[in-house]
């Protein structure tokens, strides 16, 4: 494990009553690296992601965020989270509070930011997602692309280091996953560090700088994109992409 990766995954495991969800997984993010992470339904994906996010508390190993142990002694989840955001299949956006109330809330009630400080900050991320002229709406009028781009632009208003992606396209419709993806590619030529968890292969194949196949709760095979989808070692890997490619 090298001493600058942002996050460090070491002997994770993760278990649910008796069923071991994750097991003895280890892998590095760097700055700037967009690291997708597909598998089958089932694989410990999103559990993964979540152990990340301490949204789950991790059964064995550690997860460390530049050297530090997360959910350590003396560890501040809420200052991790505004370092690490998440944004979810669902969107989990606050349905009582309009599209610009729902990015402000975060910057000024974790950062303590000003109302004006945390509106700018969020018309910026607003505009860079496209959703600057529906400031006033709520998330019923929205349809599911705009609510992913509004939770898009909630999480890079807490201005993020890392930006985690659990499904961000599976609760779309077709016609929809194309604007939610264009952002995504957007934010990763930026430079964003960003772990994506999905079943965009396309995007996986064209925009990640380092993919991870996960089956059954193990990291089967990773590498660059080139290597996984175009020279993959592990039979399994293979028999999962010619599932989801025309290969």
């Amino acid at each position: 494990m090298s001493e600058n990766a942002i996050i460090s995954v070491k002997h994770l495991s993760k278990t649910f009553g008796s069923n071991q969800v994750l097991k003895d997984v280890d892998f590095e993010v760097h700055e700037g690296d967009v690291t997708c992470i597909i598998g089958a339904s089932g694989s410990g994906k999103s559990t993964l992601l979540r152990c990340i996010n301490l949204l789950e508390k991790p059964s064995g190993g550690e997860i460390q965020f530049h050297g530090q142990q997360i959910g350590g002694h003396g560890f501040d989840p809420c200052a991790y989270r505004a370092k690490v955001g998440m944004c979810f299949q669902s969107f989990n956006l606050f349905n009582n509070m309009s599209v610009l109330a729902n990015c402000i809330a975060g910057p000024m009630k974790v950062q303590k930011k000003s109302r004006e400080e945390a509106e700018k900050l969020a018309m910026n991320y607003l505009e860079k997602v496209g959703m600057a002229p529906y400031i006033n709406a709520k998330p019923r009028q929205l349809s599911g692309g705009q609510k992913q781009r509004v939770a898009i632009a909630r999480a890079l208003a807490m201005q993020p280091e890392v930006l985690l992606f659990d499904e961000p396209t599976s609760a779309l419709d077709p016609q929809m996953v194309g604007e939610v993806l264009s952002v995504m590619r957007t934010l990763a030529k930026e430079g964003l560090t960003m772990i994506v968890v999905t079943h965009e292969m396309a995007f996986a194949r064209d925009v990640s700088t380092h993919v991870v196949y996960m089956a059954d709760g193990v990291i089967c095979e990773e590498g660059t994109p080139e290597e996984i989808f175009e020279h993959p070692k592990e039979e399994r890997t293979r028999e999962f992409l010619e599932r989801f490619t025309n290969r």
